[in-house]
């Protein structure tokens, strides 16, 4: 512990954002991580708790007051081998995690926690610039291959483990770029695309082969919404018959669709529907088909994906942009005493909605109200929540004006195509059933057959995806060598 009155003498110091009316103009990263100084006065708030917290509340488990004890003292090299003992992509997590470590900070009792994701984005950004961020390439070969089927978080922490243990490690990806929702799910603005060709290509000199635009099923068929580029198909027989291990690690790809009066209107789409071909165009593809320039646009849903529609909206130089949710508006400040140490329930908002949004809640849409094909306006009714159930208020119809809809509602599981071509049994919500300890974890019912991250635990973060990748990765080294040293 660095300055044990470090918690008294400081106040939290927050990661400086480009000005609204410049961000708005480009698809770039806006947020400027702390300088040395900065970091040092943070890493000098953590009271190295005897219990701490913070530890589990990271479901990598990140040595969080190792690593803010380090950057205090100005060791940047410790500290980033600190972070990479645990995680595997801390330029991800650095940047878009919600941070429930700092949700379970001790001092976030009863003063405002220490910015923890901030150091965490300024250790991997020091290391990359200073060069050690480098290849481990395994020393001995074990002669066993793994093929991993999604090219997300979880896939590719699997990877990259399994690589440095010495296997022959194939990734398959149904687009024709790595990185899962992280690539095309997530805006440039919130994550540069670039980490994460940094990244690939440190895997690819470990030794990772990559196989783009290769959808692995039965037949090519995916359900509405679900993006693919692929040109071609494999089917399960044949990684079962090639590879000793397979690894299902796609996404939670399939939509929660709205299907009420006027759901085919032009101007009716899922949120992938827009993020991806703008993801796409940011990065030298051709133009979004989708435009929201001028368009009064309307986000369906209240959480990260909806924001990302905010956020892309506004750059679009939309007229207005208005985000409805389903549930009650959250409480302005949670009850510390209720809820920590644990994730609470509390009002967000994001650098997107300070961009520019009309936020409302307790409103269930009953109708597309179109014209010629095209849509204008939602037909909605607000909510009463105070019986714990969902009723509709009599009398409360009203209508939005729109020419943009954009569904945001989550997603509901996995591409069930893919788990019945392998023949994996599936759990009440359609993902991969598999246990997380003991003996034979994440294996499904398919000799050799693992899953992790969304495709066994649904919709979720993507470092509890990292978590699971690497889980996953020790069990499956354990299956093919008997014993293994990989971290769990």
């Amino acid at each position: 512990m660095g300055k044990p009155t470090g918690f008294l003498e400081f106040h939290r110091v927050a990661e400086a954002y480009e000005p609204v009316e410049q961000r708005l103009k480009h698809f770039r990263e806006f947020v400027a991580r702390l300088n040395d100084e900065q970091a040092k006065v943070q890493g000098a708030r953590c009271m190295d708790c005897g219990i701490p917290f913070c530890n589990n509340g990271c479901p990598v488990n990140n040595n969080i007051p190792d690593f803010n004890d380090a950057v205090y003292r100005g060791d940047w090299r410790a500290a980033i081998d600190i972070l990479h003992s645990t995680n595997n992509f801390p330029e991800v997590t650095g940047r878009i995690c919600p941070a429930p470590c700092e949700a379970a900070c001790t001092l976030n009792i009863n003063d405002e926690a220490v910015g923890i994701k901030s150091l965490e984005h300024a250790i991997i950004d020091k290391a990359g610039e200073n060069g050690w961020v480098v290849p481990l390439i395994a020393t001995v070969k074990t002669g066993k291959k793994v093929a991993i089927v999604g090219s997300g978080p979880a896939g590719l922490a699997a990877a990259q483990q399994l690589t440095r243990a010495g296997h022959d490690v194939t990734v398959f990806e149904k687009n024709d770029a790595i990185g899962g929702l992280m690539r095309y799910g997530i805006p440039d603005f919130k994550l540069d695309k670039r980490l994460i060709e940094w990244r690939v290509a440190q895997l690819k000199v470990e030794g990772v082969k990559f196989r783009l635009k290769t959808l692995v099923a039965a037949d090519g068929r995916l359900p509405k919404g679900v993006a693919c580029d692929a040109v071609q198909v494999v089917a399960p027989a044949a990684l079962l018959k090639e590879f000793d291990a397979v690894i299902l690690a796609g996404g939670a790809e399939t939509p929660r669709d709205l299907p009420i009066p006027g759901r085919d209107l032009d101007g009716v789409h899922f949120a992938l529907e827009f993020l991806i071909p703008q993801n796409k165009e940011v990065g030298g593809g051709r133009k979004n088909p989708i435009n929201a320039k001028g368009k009064r646009v309307v986000v369906i849903g209240g959480g990260d994906t909806g924001s990302d529609c905010v956020g892309t909206s506004n750059r679009h130089g939309a007229a207005s942009v208005t985000q409805i949710e389903l549930l009650p508006r959250p409480p302005e400040q949670e009850d510390k005493a209720l809820t920590w140490p644990y994730w609470p329930n509390k009002l967000r908002t994001s650098s997107s909605h300070e961009e520019g949004c009309t936020r409302d809640w307790a409103i269930a849409t009953k109708e597309f109200i179109g014209e010629n094909g095209k849509l204008k306006a939602l037909k909605c009714v607000r909510l009463d929540w105070s019986e714990g159930k969902m009723k509709e208020i009599p009398g409360s119809e009203f209508q939005i004006e729109a020419d943009l809809a954009f569904l945001a509602m989550g997603f509901t599981q996995p591409v069930q195509a893919l788990l019945d071509a392998f023949g994996v049994a599936k759990d009440a919500r359609g993902n991969a059933a598999a246990t997380t300890d003991g003996p034979g974890c994440y294996a499904t019912n398919v000799p050799k057959v693992f899953a992790a991250g969304d495709m066994r635990r649904g919709q979720s973060l993507v470092v509890w995806a990292i978590r699971e990748g690497r889980q996953c990765a020790r069990a499956v080294d354990e299956f093919l060598m008997g014993s293994s040293v990989l971290p769990r």
